[in-house]
């Protein structure tokens, strides 16, 4: 769908003055026409880590285009960056081919065990279990990962598939030097791991927690992307592996088979599409509800000129768009295969001027009007994300999880597939909390072969001279970032920019908003304050976002790789 966003009438105050129509066409008129060019003069990649990076480069000089790369890219982040993405795992790839203009959202997003119950994760008193939608073989839902990675390469890519995954292969099983930040998210989640063998064997050798620039080697890891690489999906979704995984997983407690495996399809959606401000937003349909909140709340936001209005209200404005987008997330968004939800009523321009009408700029609405519950949340570190761009014109930009940080920390035996705890992205209950302290109601309940809510956001933002690509893991935080930065975006900053913006966030519940160090400066803390918000500091910078611009006028291409974490942006 195509929805474009039109401004709608805001504070008198904050309205935007719109130059006269006379002035413009004699501008459009009389200044001399720059070429833009047609294909970018070099490529980029922007990923969560260098060696990732690299891949993709790699995969370009072996005359492969940026969907080729990005079957590279993603492959090597499952083994160098397990905390955040895997075979194990799924997720969004939004496509945009350079040749004709398509634009494609691949959903390899992962889906519930055919046997999987509404309330399989709740007690006798119809309470949920702690931990048991979170940690072990239970909490795990069928893989897209493999699939994704297959369907690019055959659908989109120049090379075989065994040539884009050689390069995760051979850091699987040679090994690769652990950072800081691997080892920080580990610690968290030691104990998990530690309760399996199989994934205590790989990452807490002689049961300890490594130190950095310790080798970390995953052999059997290397063996499951070598029969990927030759039997394509068959090498995963059946054979030796499918067997292992299912043995493994039934034998510690799980409720997979061999027919969710085989049954395992990947779906390419038509993205979600949205004007601001002249920019055109390409982003993630359901089953993430990121694409949808993200124009949602940039629909709000058009009826203001936020560059000129003064810092404590522009953040104001933002965080009440925030608030009413997430709330709508809870109330209506599900997977789109097994929901109907009112999709063109949400990326309307009409609802946003009526949510518009609802804020007050003097004055926060307390969440408490819509529910009455509150929670924390943790940091969102894990999942993944990277940008692509070749000189064909092709670009990627894929966000991957297996949702918690290190996932279920559950390995089958033999595998080497670390699996995904992504059953606790449902509604485990209406009204209760994931691990993100994000809700939800009947349209994300449990159901057989469903698939799970995300917060994942794909965007690309292109204004016809300039093109930006750029997603960030975070959970319930991600679109909020991407919010951020598709702001700045309409500013004229470039990717450095975007990836370093600070950042503050509210998700409707808890009724706080959230910032990181240097989110907020002391007066806009004391001025939200004043206006009726609670805030909390996040104990330390988050998000990690990865970024890409092509400016055609300029015929110049950059690339940024979020300060916060520890990633390579590079052209080529």
């Amino acid at each position: 769908m195509n929805i474009r966003i039109h401004p709608v009438p805001g504070p008198r105050t904050l309205r935007r003055w719109h130059r006269p129509i006379g002035l413009v066409l004699c501008l459009l008129v009389c200044l001399p026409q720059v070429h833009a060019a047609a294909r970018p003069s070099q490529a980029a990649i922007a990923s969560a880590h260098p060696l990732a990076t690299q891949a993709g480069l790699d995969i370009l000089g072996q005359g492969g285009n940026a969907f080729d790369a990005a079957v590279a890219v993603g492959a090597t982040l499952a083994v160098v960056e397990p905390a955040g993405s895997g075979l194990g795992g799924g997720g969004l790839w939004l496509l945009r081919r350079g040749a004709d203009g398509k634009e494609i959202l691949l959903d390899g997003r992962e889906r519930a065990p055919l046997a999987a119950a509404r309330d399989m994760y709740l007690d006798k008193a119809g309470q949920p279990i702690p931990g048991l939608s979170i940690d072990g073989a239970l909490a795990a839902a069928i893989p897209g990962m493999p699939a994704a990675l297959v369907h690019l390469a055959e659908h989109y890519g120049h090379l075989p598939l065994a040539t884009s995954l050689a390069p995760a292969i051979r850091h699987a099983e040679a090994g690769f030097a652990l950072g800081e930040r691997h080892l920080r998210l580990l610690g968290p989640r030691a104990e998990a791991l530690r309760r399996h063998p199989a994934a205590a064997a790989i990452f807490l050798p002689g049961g300890a927690v490594p130190r950095s620039g310790d080798t970390l080697v995953q052999r059997d890891l290397a063996d499951s992307l070598r029969k990927l690489a030759r039997q394509g999906k068959a090498g995963f979704y059946g054979g030796t592996t499918a067997a292992a995984l299912v043995e493994g997983v039934r034998a510690a407690g799980g409720i997979w088979t061999l027919d969710d495996l085989a049954g395992y399809r990947v779906v390419e959606r038509p993205p979600v599409h949205g004007d601001y401000q002249g920019i055109r937003i390409t982003t993630a349909a359901p089953p993430s509800a990121g694409g949808v909140g993200l124009v949602e709340m940039l629909n709000m936001l058009s009826a203001y000129d936020l560059n000129h209005a003064p810092a404590i209200t522009r953040k104001h404005l933002i965080v009440e768009a925030m608030r009413r987008a997430y709330h709508d997330r809870e109330t209506y968004l599900g997977d789109p295969d097994a929901v109907a939800m009112p999709i063109l009523r949400l990326l309307s321009p009409n609802y946003a001027a009526g949510l518009s009408s609802t804020i007050r700029p003097d004055r926060a609405l307390p969440s408490a009007a819509l529910s009455d519950t509150a929670r924390p949340q943790p940091v969102g570190d894990n999942t993944t994300h990277y940008s692509i761009l070749d000189r064909e014109g092709n670009a990627v930009a894929a966000t991957l999880s297996i949702n918690y940080g290190f996932g279920s920390g559950f390995v089958a035996p033999g595998t080497g597939v670390l699996l995904n705890d992504e059953m606790d992205d449902f509604s485990i209950k209406p009204g209760s909390p994931n691990i993100y302290g994000l809700v939800g109601g009947e349209a994300n309940a449990i159901a057989p072969g469903k698939r799970m809510l995300s917060s994942m956001t794909p965007t690309f933002l292109d204004d016809g001279d300039r093109l930006g690509l750029l997603g960030t893991p975070g959970g319930s935080r991600i679109v909020s970032m991407v919010l951020l930065a598709a702001l700045d975006f309409a500013q004229g900053h470039g990717p450095a920019s975007w990836v370093a913006v600070p950042r503050f966030h509210h998700q409707y519940l808890p009724d706080v908003v959230e910032y990181e160090s240097g989110g907020l400066t002391e007066a806009e803390q004391n001025g939200l304050r004043q206006l009726g918000h609670s805030l909390k500091a996040v104990d330390r910078r988050y998000g990690d976002m990865q970024a890409v611009l092509w400016d055609r006028r300029a015929d110049r291409v950059e690339a940024a790789s979020d300060p916060r974490g520890e990633g390579a942006a590079r052209l080529r």
